[in-house]
């Protein structure tokens, strides 16, 4: 017995003639009367009885037709999705992305993937670049910042994508506010807020310490973008965050010039699976590379 055998069953008791369920299969009559013939004799037991020009079923065939009729149904509805994902109209789509692009990028390219696809269903999951590198298998793409690290999974592609400055920032009436660039060795000297360790914020600014030969003070160490701004309203310290999130700031907090070309990163793309992306995930990407520089 084999699932053929069972769809072409059903299709012969829905259309209780043998010609004409041939031709709803696109089969001829001889190949549809051989696969009832191997069916009835796995069962042992006549399934079907010729009826004029038609066929009926016996009670055994009557047992087995529920059975049948559930695997066509199913059959039928895997043949939609097929065809439905084939032209994106249905489908999953399940986006990784670290802190600020998450933040400031993604919000706007979700909704023109939602604009040209509004039947994918689009999941995200957030946290700094090390968490979303971790979690490559649970999602089609990522966007990070920051170096994805050495260890990706097999068969993941990394595409580089936008620049982005990563600024300090003081509050209002801080000694250094509105001053001309200060190299980090004057930085270096007041305490400092930092993102927590994974973050991608966090990896730049400690290599562009250690490049210049410049010891951190750390004052606090705290999650997330907002806390980093928060903590620097309290006056906990000088913060480093990207130039994105200061886009719409009031004037409570002040960027500084910084002396330092080592204060720039580049976002990156990563695609698991890259082989074989899905097609949700493929137009997302073609999205992502078409997205102009945020300033």
């Amino acid at each position: 017995m084999t699932p053929e055998q069972l769809i072409t069953f059903a299709t012969v008791a829905e259309h209780g003639n043998i010609s004409h369920a041939a031709q709803a299969l696109h089969l001829s009559q001889p190949a549809v009367s051989g696969q009832l013939k191997l069916l009835q004799e796995a069962f042992g037991e006549p399934l079907y009885q010729r009826a004029g020009r038609g066929v009926r079923l016996t009670a055994a065939g009557e047992q087995l037709l529920a059975h049948a009729e559930r695997l066509r149904d199913t059959f039928r509805q895997a043949q939609a999705l097929r065809e439905a994902m084939r032209g994106l109209e249905r489908g999953t789509l399940r986006i990784g992305a670290s802190t600020t692009p998450a933040s400031y990028l993604l919000p706007y390219l979700i909704a023109d993937f939602h604009r040209q696809y509004p039947d994918v269903l689009v999941t995200t999951s957030h946290g700094n670049t090390a968490e979303i590198v971790a979690a490559l298998d649970s999602v089609d793409i990522a966007l990070i910042e920051g170096p994805p690290g050495h260890e990706l999974p097999l068969g993941t592609h990394t595409t580089p994508w936008h620049e982005d400055e990563i600024v300090a920032i003081v509050p209002r009436g801080h000694p250094l506010a509105g001053t001309h660039k200060q190299p980090l060795a004057a930085l270096g000297a007041y305490p400092l807020v930092l993102r927590e360790s994974g973050s991608g914020v966090r990896q730049v600014v400690e290599r562009a310490f250690a490049r210049d030969g410049v010891a951190m003070r750390v004052a606090l160490e705290i999650a997330g973008v907002e806390g980093v701004k928060e903590a620097v309203r309290a006056g906990m310290g000088i913060g480093f965050v990207s130039a994105m999130s200061i886009r719409h700031e009031d004037g409570a907090l002040q960027r500084l010039q910084v002396h330092s070309q080592a204060l720039v990163r580049r976002f990156s793309i990563l695609m698991p699976h890259a082989a074989t992306p899905s097609r949700a995930a493929a137009r997302f990407l073609a999205l992502c590379m078409a997205m102009p520089q945020v300033a």
